[in-house]
This record gives structure tokens, C-alpha cells and sequence, in this order.
């Protein structure tokens, strides 16, 4: 195991030919390039217009900010294996709010494919390495969108969340980019359709803080009972999320533990067994 771990969990990130992860991504009005380098364990960033501003954020956390808790120590073997996380911060909350919404009620498959048609059909597009990847959609955009366009890329479903959370993000975006993230949260579940998980997972996703992710997710309890079988987990979101904060008391333990099972769940060796085996449901609202 490499001793560098990128985590692509978010499902803008897209695979060059020769397997490196790569993401377009827009910070301060300028969009950039990602592309995690296999070999370097790096991720390069490249501005992909003509730009003066800082790069987008990189967050790399490590091994030894997880937690020892006794009882989860077949979890934690493993996770170690992982040893730091570089995770690129979304820099774009408009696309964390969308990437949420996407995630409500569907599989995790589903989340993905509809993601992509969504974005490839009304968002801007970029050439990179692994072909034309874009932007999210644009709330002036997204609310043009007829109910046969929404429906055409399996977005029938969400359209109702993304017209209003469009609307929302006109009115208070740059204002909530502004928020300390409890304040964030509170905002955007306040808008109809968001929700607090959405709002919770959004955040995350915009602060690259996962201690505030929604951490009864069934992608977190899925991926940390396939990492450790023999561990006895909660089959409730109540039970499973009380287990979690008592593993992990402090705020720096429970955003290490969260990040590297999500880390976990895109790395090689788990996607070949999450071929085997049936697609995660996506989460509420």
C-alpha cells in the first residue's frame, strides 16, 4: 500500500488511461485541473484559464490523527494501511450542495451516473486527459432546465431540490461561503429539499472537515463493515452514529476516522470487491 492515499470519493473524479484520478473543479471563479499522480503520490494542480489566484486547497490528513479505541481495532488495522489521505477540499460550495442533492434516496451507482449525465449535459466542459470533464451546472442554468431536461439524465427525481436550492444559492451563496460550518449546516437545511443530511454532507464536502459528515451514512457503515467483518456494527443510524462518536471522541479523531473509510471505499483493492457485490443505497435528505 502506497504511503499517500487519494481519496475520490466525490464523483467528479474520473480516471486518465493510464489509471490516475482525475477532476476539473472551480475555485474563486477559475477553473483547474486535478490530476493525482500514482507514482509521485501528488497531487498536481493546473489553473485551466488564465489566472492569478491561489490553487485550490489540498488536505492531507494522517495515520496517526485516528483514534486507538480497543473495540475497533480490526477497523483501525486497516484503515492504517491507507497511511496519509490527501483529499482535494471541493472549492465550489455550489457543487457540494449538488453533489448532495444527487446522493438523496438513489444508489450510490445510480448517484454517479446520474451525476455525470447531469454535469456532461449542462455543465462547462473542459478537455483533459481523460476526456471532456465539467463544472457543475450553474444555478442561472440549472433553473432554464425543463422537467423532460432534468428527466433526460435521470435527474427527474431531484429537480424540485436543485430548482430551489438554485434559487436559495442566488439569493445567500456568497453569504454562506462566509458561515463557520455548524452555521452552514443550519442554513442550507433550513432551504426546502436540502435537509440536514444533505446539508451535513455538503458541508463536509466545501470545509473538508468530516467530523461534520453524516456519519450514520450508509457508505460510512457499509465501507467499515466490509473493512472489518468481524466487527459487530449497529444496524441503526441512532446506535451506528453513537458507536462512531464513541470510537472516535474527539473532533480530529472523528473527521480521520470518517475520511479514511470513505477513503477506504475508493481505494483499488475495495472497488474490485464492491464489483462483487450489490450497490450501496443512497441517503436521505
Amino acid at each position: 500500500m502506497s504511503s499517500t492515499t487519494i481519496i475520490t470519493e466525490h464523483p467528479g473524479w474520473h480516471d486518465t488511461p493510464t489509471g490516475d484520478p482525475v477532476r476539473v473543479v472551480e475555485h474563486r471563479g477559475s477553473a483547474w485541473l486535478a490530476r493525482w499522480e500514482t507514482e509521485r503520490e501528488h497531487l498536481l494542480l493546473r489553473a485551466l484559464d488564465r489566472t492569478e489566484s491561489e490553487p485550490p486547497p489540498v488536505a492531507y490528513t494522517s495515520a496517526v490523527d485516528l483514534p486507538t479505541t480497543a473495540e475497533a481495532a480490526p477497523l483501525l488495522d486497516e484503515l492504517v494501511r491507507l497511511g496519509t489521505v490527501a483529499r482535494l477540499t471541493n472549492p465550489s460550495l455550489w457543487d457540494a450542495i449538488t453533489t448532495a442533492l444527487l446522493r438523496q434516496v438513489v444508489t450510490a451507482a445510480e448517484a454517479r451516473e446520474c451525476h455525470r449525465a447531469y454535469y456532461a449535459a449542462y455543465g462547462y466542459t473542459f478537455d483533459t486527459p481523460a476526456g471532456p470533464l465539467p463544472l457543475a451546472p450553474a444555478p442561472e442554468i440549472v433553473l432554464e432546465l425543463t422537467d423532460d431536461e432534468f428527466a433526460s439524465v435521470g435527474a427527474k427525481f431531484h429537480r424540485k431540490g436543485l430548482r430551489t436550492a438554485a434559487t436559495a444559492y442566488l439569493d445567500h451563496g456568497d453569504h454562506w461561503a462566509t458561515l463557520a460550518p455548524g452555521s452552514l449546516i443550519k442554513e442550507l437545511a433550513e432551504v426546502p429539499y436540502i435537509g440536514p443530511w444533505t446539508a451535513s454532507a455538503a458541508a463536509a464536502d466545501f470545509t473538508g472537515d468530516h467530523s461534520l459528515y453524516p456519519h450514520a451514512d450508509l457508505a460510512v457503515r457499509t465501507w467499515a463493515s466490509r473493512a472489518a467483518p468481524a466487527v459487530a456494527l449497529p444496524s441503526t443510524n441512532r446506535d451506528f452514529e453513537t458507536l462512531w462518536r464513541r470510537w472516535a471522541p474527539t473532533r480530529s479523531q472523528l473527521h480521520a476516522l470518517t475520511l479514511f473509510t470513505l477513503a477506504w471505499g475508493t481505494a483499488p483493492r475495495a472497488h474490485r470487491a464492491a464489483q462483487m457485490l450489490s450497490p450501496l443505497k443512497g441517503s436521505p435528505t
